[in-house]
């Protein structure tokens, strides 16, 4: 696989394609300033970057859109040029919620179309104006889940021209399966979106997704941010990781971008999520060097198969997709 800064897309089942790399846009919405999204996204594309990874629950499309317009504006890029994949949140399961949703982050985009609409979690809560609804009790209210009436819902609007592509996120092996085994299925999920990174190689779900033509895209990468309300701070940091800073001295390279490079070099899209124009830069650059096959091995020896992210106060919905194996 040669890949460069300039051609580094791989192929989707459904016939389109998807960046290896892609930015990651969430920020806490309560601690990041205004028009943070907005300038890191500008020169993230200036940089090169053509894949972002939003949300609606992440309350800044509009920056994230804003600045894809500008840039398209300015004839740095095309809208075909720039990949953009929106989630589908916990409150908008039911079917006729679906398409609402959807428009909503077009909306805010003031876009036409995202390239890839996935759903965020298979696990559904009530609908409503709150996107974390509680009781009284402060207890979360879950929604009955029907993964594969939500899927039929997401057909009609890729058939509508609203969404090139769709996908899952934090689906496991069975929730992918109800979706794939789906009577009539029209449009099957081209990709699922998972933590994956050196301490979490993912090697089972890779394998049953490779079988099925599933992308696995990876979240948190590099690790995550140290932020205890919901990441387990118990992990090492992987950016630590012996094995991960010697390789890079022999690069020059930082193991955050080794990390990077490993997954890619497998076929995992990897989207790290940085608002520091330092290291949004320094992050792109994984083009210019490749891991032998022996330092990919030792690499995936790492994997001690620990989530950074467990999301475990929602562990009791029904459908908490990490009790299984994978």
């Amino acid at each position: 696989m040669n890949l460069t800064a300039q051609s580094h897309s791989i192929p989707l089942s459904d016939g389109n394609r998807i960046p290896l790399l892609g930015l990651g846009t969430y920020g806490d919405p309560r601690t990041t300033p205004k028009d943070t999204a907005l300038e890191c996204v500008k020169l993230a594309i200036d940089v090169g970057y053509r894949h972002f990874d939003g949300a609606l629950v992440y309350f800044n499309e509009h920056e994230v859109g804003q600045a894809i317009r500008e840039k398209i504006a300015d004839g740095t890029v095309k809208r075909e040029d720039i990949f953009y994949c929106g989630k589908l949140w916990n409150t908008f399961h039911p079917p006729e919620l679906v398409r609402p949703a959807l428009e909503r982050t077009l909306k805010a985009l003031k876009l036409d179309y995202v390239d890839l609409y996935i759903v965020e979690l298979p696990m559904a809560f009530k609908p409503g104006n709150e996107f974390y609804p509680k009781d009284q009790h402060g207890k979360y209210i879950y929604h009955h889940t029907d993964l594969c009436a939500t899927w039929e819902a997401l057909e009609h609007c890729k058939d509508a021209g609203l969404v090139k592509s769709l996908g899952v996120s934090n689906f496991n092996r069975r929730q992918l399966e109800l979706l794939l085994n789906k009577p009539g299925l029209k449009h099957k999920p081209v990709s699922n979106q998972v933590e994956c990174h050196p301490y979490f190689t993912q090697p089972k779900l890779l394998e049953y997704c490779r079988q099925h033509d599933i992308v696995i895209v990876g979240y948190c990468p590099i690790g995550s941010s140290r932020d205890a309300s919901w990441v387990n701070v118990k992990c090492p940091p992987l950016l630590e990781d012996e094995l991960l800073v010697s390789i890079g001295k022999k690069y020059n390279k930082s193991s955050a971008q080794v990390a990077l490079r490993f997954n890619v070099q497998r076929g995992v899209v990897v989207i790290p999520k940085s608002f520091s124009p330092e290291r949004i830069t320094h992050n792109f650059q994984i083009f210019d060097f490749s891991l032998t096959e022996e330092e990919m091995k030792a690499i995936e020896s790492l994997n001690k198969n620990i989530r950074f992210v467990e999301l475990l106060m929602w562990s009791d919905h029904p459908e908490y997709p990490f009790h299984d194996e994978y």
